[in-house]
């Protein structure tokens, strides 16, 4: 059974003030943008995701550090003293709860004042390793039930409507950190909420017509993508990407590949595709990447969000059989 647990809806314009309201510590003055290098906002991003978001945001008014460098797995990041140390000297600092355990206990140890939790943007859900569109008919023909495998997933990123509300948020809160700079900040989110749009309906109209619902990846980070498309995500394992699968669920896979037409077993850039080409031989299918973009190396296919996000849009029309 897929379990899902919405956020209210109308807790999200609270949720979005929440998410401000520790940045009020450097609003209403421009004094937050005149410590940084050069003049310019200095924005600590815990990984890619909300690197990303406040490059394209900030533009040349900021300067951004990523605590989770390039080809290290977000969810092992370990943090050293230093740069816990340099969290409480930074403007703004724009992380993601549940994603980085060490993160989020190094933001409390150090006491930020000024923090975007992005998290509180956008509604969150919980997905198992099976989530997507409503399959309860499909769990009742094989019989499984994924209540409690399921937990808050974070990955809302892999979504570009919900990466879009996060994006209005983290605009707001740099125009309230640099008032100085509010119409350009409000400029460039705009411009990124047009891109993100577009991209949703690339995906839209990708995915309309395909041969089957259901793929396979090893990480479940795609919930949020599944949902909003009407696909039917099967993961190896949950939302943690080292976890092992049982054999029990291993063998369930085969019979929900089998009965679904699954072509194609997906695994990611940043973590062992052992798990996936193990269960690939076992049941002749083919293996690809899906990348739940948590990080860009140079095995990245794309050198920025949107080009990966279309590779990413690429390998699921080719493995879902789109039309």
């Amino acid at each position: 059974m897929n379990v899902r647990r919405l956020i209210p809806t109308t807790a999200l314009a609270g949720a979005v003030t929440l998410g401000l309201v520790t940045l009020t510590a450097c609003s209403g003055t421009s004094d937050a943008a005149g410590k940084g290098s050069g003049g310019k906002l200095d924005v600590v991003a815990s990984f890619y995701p909300m690197q990303y978001l406040a490059e394209q945001i900030g533009g040349g008014h900021v300067t951004v550090d990523t605590l989770t460098k390039p080809g290290v797995e977000p969810h092992d990041l370990e943090l050293k003293p230093k740069q816990i140390g340099e969290l409480g000297e930074a403007d703004v600092v724009l992380y993601l709860k549940g994603v980085q355990p060490a993160v989020d206990d190094a933001i409390a140890q150090a006491g930020v004042a000024n923090t975007v939790d992005a998290a509180t943007l956008t509604k969150l859900e919980e997905h198992g390793t099976s989530s997507g569109h409503d399959h309860a008919a499909e769990d009742a023909g094989h019989g499984h039930d994924h209540a409690s495998e399921a937990g808050t997933d974070p990955h809302i990123w892999l979504d570009p409507v919900k990466y879009a509300e996060v994006a209005k948020g983290v605009g707001a809160a740099f125009e309230k950190a640099d008032p100085d700079h509010a119409a350009d900040y409000k400029k460039n989110t705009d411009a990124l909420v047009t891109k993100l749009g577009a991209l949703n309906t690339e995906f839209a109209d990708g995915l309309k017509n395909t041969a089957t619902r259901t793929f396979i990846t090893t990480h479940s980070a795609f919930g949020y993508l599944a949902e909003r498309y009407d696909l039917d995500q099967e993961g190896i394992t949950g939302i943690d990407p080292e976890s092992e699968p049982s054999p029990a669920r291993v063998k369930e896979l085969q019979d929900i590949a089998k009965k679904d037409k699954v072509t194609t077993v997906f695994f990611e850039t940043l973590a062992s595709d052992k798990t996936a080409n193990t269960l690939a031989t076992d049941t002749g299918l083919k293996t690809d990447v899906l990348d739940p973009l948590e990080g860009i190396t140079d095995k990245s296919k794309g050198a920025d969000y949107l080009e990966v996000m279309r590779s990413n849009l690429a390998a699921l029309q080719k493995a879902l059989g789109a039309k």
